[in-house]
Parts: C-alpha cells; sequence; structure tokens
C-alpha cells in the first residue's frame, strides 16, 4: 500500500462508517473488520473493542466485536483509574498484557498482538480502539501510518457518538421540564385533599400495569405515567369544608364536590397532547361505561380510554384504603365489586385487564403503602414476573426475614434488570436516563418506608442506615449527571455499582433488621 492508496481506503473507509449511524458502536466495528478485510497486506482478526475514559479516568469497554460485551463476565468490577497519557496519538502494537492497565479478556491470548489506536477528543486522550492482528503480521511504515490516520478518522466518530448520546440526554431533561408543570399540579392537589401521595402514586402505577395488561403501546403507557396524577387537579377549586370533612357528604355537598372535574377540566386547557390526555384523565374519570356517570354523562367508548382505565384504578385504590369515613374494604371484596361493576360503571375490557394485571397491582399496594410496614406481616400473592432478565438475580438466601422489605429488594433488582435490558439492547443514552429516573424515584419510597418503620420499632442503627441511603441516593444523582459528559462509560458504571451495592447493603446491613421480627408495636 503506497501512500495514495492509503488516503484513498482511510476516505473509502470513513465514508462506509459514516453511513451506519452513530448510535451502535458495534455495528461499526464489526462493519470496520469487513472493510479492512478488503485492503491487501492488513491482516485483522475478527476481534476488537472500543475502551473509553470514563469520569475517574478508568479505561471502560463500552463497544466490542468478536468478544463478549462487559456485561457477561461473572465478576465486574470498575477498572482502576490510570493517568491520561500526554502524547499518544499515533497507532502501536501491544499485547493485552503489555497495556497499562493490562487488559484480561477470556476469549484472548494475553499474548495476542494487536494495534492500539489512541481515539482524542481535542488535546485529551479519550480512549483507545484495539484491533487484534493475525501475529505473522509485520506492518511496515505505511501501514502504521494508515492505523494512525484510522484512529483519527475513529476519534472522530466516537466523539460523534457521544456527543449524540449526550444530546438524547438533554431531550429527556426538556421533556421533563416540559411535564414538571402538570406534575407540580398533580402534586398541589393531594396536599390539600385527605387522600396521600401514596394514593397518586399507587393509582398511576396500577393504570400504567393495567395498560400494559391491555397490550397499549409504551407510548401511551408513559403519557398515562404523566398524566394520571391529575385526575383530581379539580378538587384545587373545592372548599376546604367540603373537601375537608371527615365524614360522608350530602346530597348537596356532594354535587359541589362533582364540580372537580369540570374545574379540571378548565385548568387543563392547551392543544399539547400532554395537556390534552391529563384534561380527558381530569374531565371524564367519573363517567360510567352504561353513561351514569359524570359531568357529561358519556358512555361507551365516547369516554376517552385513558379515562376509563383511571376510573378503575382510582376506584380499587379508593376501596381497599382507609378514609375518615371508612374502613378499607378486604381486598377479595374490592376485587370482587370491581368484576361485579364490568359493563355497568367500568369497561369490561379494561376490568378484564385489571384481571390480568391482579399480581402486579397487589405487589403496587404493598410497595407504595401509607401505613407502617410490620415486620410480621406474611404475604400472600402471586409471583410477579416484573422483568424478562435475571442480570441481577433473587436468591432465597438474600432474604432478610420481612416479606415486605424483600419484596421492595426484588423490586429494586428488578429495576435494576430493566436497566440491564437497556444497555444490553443498545437502546440508548435516552432511555437509559428514563430508567435511572425511574429507579431514584423509587428508591425514594423503599428508604423512607424503611426508615419510618426503623424509626417506629426503635432499630438502634437508624443513623447509619440514614447516612447509606443518602449516599446511595447521591451516587445515582451523579451517575444522572455523569450520563452528561460521558453516557457510554455512565452507562457501565451504573450497572456494576447497582449490582455491587445492592447485594452488599442487603447481605451486610438489611440482615440486620431480622431483629425486628416479632417486636410488638413499637412506640407511636
Amino acid at each position: 500500500m503506497d501512500k495514495d492508496q492509503e488516503i484513498l481506503a482511510i476516505s473509502r473507509l470513513v465514508f462506509e462508517l459514516t453511513k451506519i449511524g452513530d448510535a451502535d458502536l458495534d455495528k461499526m466495528l464489526a462493519r470496520l473488520f469487513d472493510l479492512l478485510q478488503t485492503l491487501p497486506g492488513i491482516l485483522v482478526q475478527p476481534r476488537s473493542l472500543i475502551l473509553l475514559r470514563n469520569s475517574r479516568g478508568a479505561l471502560i469497554q463500552v463497544a466490542q466485536h468478536g468478544l463478549a460485551p462487559v456485561w457477561a463476565k461473572a465478576e465486574l468490577a470498575i477498572p482502576p483509574a490510570v493517568p491520561s497519557p500526554p502524547d499518544e496519538e499515533a497507532a502501536y502494537l501491544a499485547t493485552p498484557a503489555s497495556l497499562d492497565p493490562p487488559l484480561a479478556l477470556p476469549e484472548v491470548d494475553a499474548a495476542a498482538p494487536c494495534f492500539v489506536l489512541p481515539l482524542n477528543e481535542g488535546t485529551q486522550v479519550a480512549g483507545r480502539a484495539l484491533l487484534f492482528i493475525d501475529p505473522a503480521w509485520q506492518p511496515d511504515a505505511i501501514e502504521f501510518e494508515f492505523m494512525s490516520d484510522l484512529a483519527k478518522a475513529l476519534s472522530v466518530l466516537v466523539s460523534r457518538c457521544v456527543i449524540n448520546e449526550t444530546l438524547r440526554v438533554r431531550e429527556v431533561e426538556l421533556e421533563d421540564a416540559r411535564t414538571d408543570a402538570i406534575r407540580r399540579l398533580g402534586t398541589a392537589s393531594e396536599y390539600r385533599d385527605n387522600e396521600t401521595g401514596m394514593h397518586i402514586m399507587r393509582m398511576t402505577h396500577f393504570a400504567t400495569a393495567i395498560a400494559k395488561a391491555m397490550g397499549l403501546p409504551a407510548e401511551t403507557r408513559e403519557l398515562l405515567s404523566i398524566c394520571a396524577p391529575m385526575h383530581d387537579v379539580g378538587k384545587i377549586g373545592i372548599p376546604d369544608a367540603i373537601l375537608l370533612k371527615p365524614g360522608r357528604l350530602s346530597s348537596d355537598e356532594f354535587e359541589v364536590m362533582k364540580r372537580h372535574t369540570d374545574i379540571g377540566k378548565r385548568l387543563l386547557t392547551g392543544e399539547d397532547s400532554l395537556i390534552q390526555a391529563a384534561r380527558d384523565i381530569a374531565a371524564s374519570h367519573h363517567e360510567r361505561w352504561d353513561g351514569s356517570g359524570y359531568p357529561d354523562g358519556l358512555a361507551g367508548e365516547a369516554i376517552p380510554l385513558l379515562a376509563r382505565i383511571c376510573a378503575v384504578s382510582d376506584v380499587f385504590d379508593a376501596l381497599t384504603s382507609v378514609r375518615p369515613y371508612k374502613r378499607p374494604w378486604p381486598l377479595d371484596e374490592a376485587v370482587a365489586w370491581v368484576r361485579a361493576n364490568a359493563g355497568t360503571h367500568f369497561d369490561p375490557g379494561v376490568v378484564a385487564a385489571f384481571d390480568l394485571a391482579l399480581p402486579e397491582i397487589m405487589r403496587i399496594r404493598e410497595l407504595y403503602r401509607d401505613d407502617i410496614i410490620d415486620p410480621n406481616q406474611v404475604l400472600n400473592f402471586p409471583e410477579t414476573v416484573y422483568s424478562s432478565a435475571d442480570w441481577v438475580r433473587w436468591e432465597d438466601s438474600l432474604s432478610v426475614g420481612i416479606d415486605v422489605i424483600d419484596e421492595h429488594h426484588r423490586y429494586l433488582f428488578d429495576l435494576t434488570n430493566d436497566l440491564f435490558e437497556v444497555v444490553s439492547n443498545k437502546r440508548g443514552a435516552r432511555e437509559v436516563a428514563r430508567v435511572l429516573k425511574a429507579l431514584d424515584q423509587y428508591v425514594q419510597v423503599h428508604f423512607r418506608a424503611e426508615e419510618r418503620m426503623m424509626d417506629h420499632y426503635g432499630y438502634r442503627a437508624l443513623p447509619h442506615q440514614q447516612h447509606q441511603h443518602g449516599q446511595f441516593e447521591q451516587r445515582l444523582r451523579d451517575f444522572y449527571n455523569e450520563l452528561h459528559s460521558n453516557p457510554l462509560t455512565a452507562q457501565f458504571d451504573v450497572l456494576v455499582y447497582l449490582r455491587s451495592w445492592l447485594v452488599k447493603h442487603i447481605v451486610h446491613e438489611d440482615a440486620q433488621l431480622r431483629e425486628l421480627v416479632g417486636s410488638p408495636a413499637g412506640r407511636v
């Protein structure tokens, strides 16, 4: 290969690799191997990988071809930080064992030769690509120069990938800002009502579980999860004397209370799709399938679908929750009542989905509870298959002897497996950001529930647990912020941290909660 041939080859490689797009570095490495095979004298093997530096300077494997992904390793740990070489521009030959730090790859001999292609971002070394080569190949000066030029081209392509993934994280933040006003309105209505914030969370999760059982697309379920908390926003306009009355309402008072649907409809004006969905729910969640509801007497499919789903979710939670004027219904009676009212009060299709989602709904009731966890409570409901992945696997040995806490921990494992599925299926930093935020929100619910239980029963290690919980919550926020600097390495970092921290915390800290089993009621 002469210089002119090298320039043409690099130009062709860049053009072909650019056509792949910027979201999948694995595909880029696979295509790079195919293209290099066509060049005379370039004897590469079908094994390569990309390592990028995380915020602490450690080199993280973020893409591979012909090698196992990093999460397939039995033991995962964040590699040690290493100082960045000041001037690493030219490609060079090395072996996994000779690298700094040494690289252990199960599929590759430690002495296997490879080209190291520095990946630079401006004047900083962002990482390196490793292309394994035929041991018999002795590259000449032109071929070394070719690989150095290839390193520069790959640097641009990888940098573009990181930038675009960062922009997708920004998109999530912009969408959150767009929906923040809706969430705040829902929170405002909750503060004026006797109903708790947990009612809002339970009702919303019931609704999304039912929507999933109905087979509604993910986009619709996400819209529902944002807008369902707005179902009672109109109660902002109801007088306190009626809204906060501890007993049952008179017929006249009930007529005033019914106005909250019209108030909600007037509050939520606009053409935005989120506002429209929230308006439909706020205005129509008290309509009935047979047309006997309010405010407009809509019937059947004239009632917006999301409102029909929220109607079942809202009523079921009201039936099974404590109110100033009533005790909670037993679960089986509430379920029977919902079923009996299919075709009159409720959409029969929604009730059928409610039945399918019942195991998940029962789980939600325990996770988002109003009262203090009873260490002696025995849970008895069908096992819920929340996630198909078991990257973090629940084992009976992890039980702390308190059923409700065990269920909280299983759910944390499920959310971590959700994150693993997003990362391993390369669904992008946008989805990573969404799952990480959902995990952060649930962690706060879980930790506060644990801490209320510990405080109620006089658990001596409560301050230590609160400190550890606070550190974990801060670390999740740090990972979310790191998605802005390098979303590719942050994905790996958070997965390793979650699997390690959750198991260690349960085994070494939460296992001590077993001493609360058999405790008396505790102090009030």
